[in-house]
């Protein structure tokens, strides 16, 4: 959703709007309201809008749209439906005429990239069916007497890392692609290499945009106004169309004028029509005076224009790009002093709880010093961004140095039982284990590690675990689950439920990951497998929620037996037994 809003509003997207992005049920987010290219469009004479694809649209554009067909975005396991429902209304759309703008909204990419990585198999076959989808369109804009002005633009709302997520600062994430198509275009492009055979890290391949220049843009080529929260600059190799020099400045004025509208309300202080107090730039002492003086230098430039339009336009520009770099900052700027009255408040309290544990005197000042300094090491780390990317490396760290703390406790404390030490070395084992068993995080999503690359080519070890863990589980439930019921009974009441259970995981792993069951196809179970997924979820829920009212039922409305309470008298006598003891 806060993609969408900067390439339809131009405004830069908020902290509340990534928040509200995960609320789908959330109404108080919608554009409809404000200024958009889309309402641009619609305000155009017989202005039909039309929406195929990702259902944000509608729910951020409510009634906007005469024909729609939205899918949800949150079933990442769909790279096939999810698109082919888009691509067919395609044909019938490029042959009507009563529309003006149409949005197609591809998620296929997107939910491939989450589920295997852009290095899967699966996307350049995805890739190519993309292609395929922009070959059509374009060959219709060619070739089809009603679509030869229209604009076709090729963008990505984000990118993604070397694991297939997004979110965070990497190159690939904050580096779409965007594309302008029209066959007017040539007229004043021809084209460039592509650089396929030389690729680079930054993914900085052409000319580099904002994500909200588009909307200036869009609005310049099609003739609208610039919507009026708009902060994106129009990209200066569109210039081209306009022969006039002078045409070209007033349509970068208008771009200034607007943002400059938007910087008077937020520098209130600042009399942005008056003459400048600051001779040179380097005496401006803030961005408000250096916003100033370099709109008081780009009006000179356009009052005296001897030399051409060249110095004008270099002037709006450089005012443009320096006011679309302080407004984007100010999105992000909070109350200083409220950050620090609540940092105040968050330390006392962990300061008073520190001083009631040493009070109580808890069980030893080693544990309290360590509790000290893992509030104040997890407090400070919040404060950086890229550390709460990596949390996780603070936790292997400070559960193996407690545990190496425990260790050495036990090898200089007389009278220590040896088992600590061997528990500590083992459990010291198992945390090396575990931090290269999945790789989380942002930095290192996308390295090597246990559940890729050992998994892969070793998958009957992953379902030998995974079989275990099942088993453990029937066992625990025939042991602990029913307790009014005879165990004659549970038994295999309980394994039967957990064999639903496996089989049901089997199932959505065909469907969803099939290259997991490389390889298994020998085993018994597998005939079992061509169930249906929705028969086999409805089983197992079934089955669980059966369980529990059961469970329910036995404990408040079953009276015990004779038997049940001997067993409850037993217990209570040996744990009265074991306090005595301590």
């Amino acid at each position: 959703m806060p993609r969408v809003k900067a390439i339809t509003t131009g405004s830069i997207p908020s902290f509340l709007d990534v928040i509200l992005n995960f609320a789908e049920s959330d109404t108080s987010s919608t554009l409809a309201n404000q200024d958009t290219w889309l309402a641009q469009l619609k305000a155009k004479e017989g202005g039909k809008l039309v929406m195929y694809g990702d259902d944000t649209w509608i729910k951020l554009f409510p009634d906007s749209f005469s024909r729609v067909d939205g899918t949800s975005s949150f079933f990442v396991s769909d790279f096939t439906e999810v698109d082919n429902n888009v691509t067919r209304h395609i044909p019938s759309e490029l042959r009507q005429d009563d529309w003006n703008g149409m949005i197609l909204h591809y998620l296929g990419l997107d939910h491939l990239g989450h589920k295997s990585g852009p290095r899967s198999p699966h996307m350049a076959p995805k890739q190519i069916e993309m292609d395929s989808v922009v070959q059509q369109v374009y060959h219709a804009i060619e070739s089809e007497a009603h679509l030869r002005s229209t604009l076709f633009v090729l963008c990505g709302d984000h990118g993604m890392n070397d694991a297939g997520n997004h979110g965070g600062s990497g190159a690939g994430e904050t580096s779409p692609a965007l594309v302008f198509m029209s066959p007017k275009i040539q007229s004043i492009f021809n084209g460039t290499a592509v650089p396929a055979g030389s690729p680079t890290l930054d993914f900085q391949y052409y000319s580099v945009v904002e994500q909200s220049d588009i909307v200036p843009t869009i609005a310049g080529l099609l003739g609208s106004p610039i919507p009026l929260n708009n902060l994106g600059i129009f990209i200066p190799e569109f210039l081209q169309f306009w022969r006039n020099g002078d045409e070209k400045v007033q349509l970068m004025l208008e771009n200034a004028k607007q943002v400059l509208k938007i910087i008077k309300e937020n520098f209130i202080h600042i009399d942005f029509d008056n003459d400048l107090r600051e001779a040179n730039e380097e005496d401006c002492s803030s961005d408000a005076q250096r916003l100033h003086w370099l709109w008081k230098m780009a009006t000179t430039r356009l009052s005296d224009r001897a030399e051409g339009p060249e110095e004008a336009l270099e002037a709006l520009t450089t005012f443009l790009k320096s006011a679309q770099s302080v407004m984007s900052s100010t999105a992000s700027n909070y109350n200083l002093q409220r950050l620090q009255v609540g940092i105040g408040i968050a330390g006392l309290s962990g300061l008073i709880v520190l001083v009631i544990l040493q009070v109580a005197r808890w069980q030893s000042g080693v544990k309290v010093i360590w509790v000290s300094v893992l509030a104040v090491l997890y407090g400070t780390m919040m404060f950086a961004s890229s550390y709460v990317e990596e949390e996780q490396h603070f936790w292997y760290w400070m559960a193996s140095a407690w545990v190496t703390l425990l260790y050495l406790k036990g090898t200089f404390t007389k009278n220590q039982p040896k088992t600590v030490q061997t528990l500590s070395l083992l459990a010291l084992m198992i945390l090396r284990l575990l931090r290269r068993w999945n790789q989380t995080g942002q930095k290192h999503l996308g390295d090597p590690d246990i559940a890729r690359t050992f998994f892969s080519s070793h998958n009957w070890v992953m379902w030998v675990l995974v079989a275990s863990s099942y088993i453990d589980i029937a066992q625990r439930l025939a042991r602990r689950g029913l307790p009014r019921v005879p165990r004659q009974v549970v038994t295999p009441l309980t394994f039967a439920l957990c064999l639903v259970a496996f089989e049901f995981k089997t199932i959505f792993t065909k469907a969803d990951a099939p290259e997991l069951l490389d390889g298994l196809q020998s085993l018994p179970i597998w005939p079992m497998l061509e169930a249906s997924l929705v028969t086999r979820a409805k089983a197992i829920f079934l089955s669980i929620a059966a369980a529990v009212v059961f469970t329910l039922f036995s404990e408040f409305v079953v009276e015990p037996t004779s038997e049940d309470r001997t067993e409850a008298k037993g217990s209570f006598i040996v744990r009265q037994w074991s306090m005595k003891q301590r």
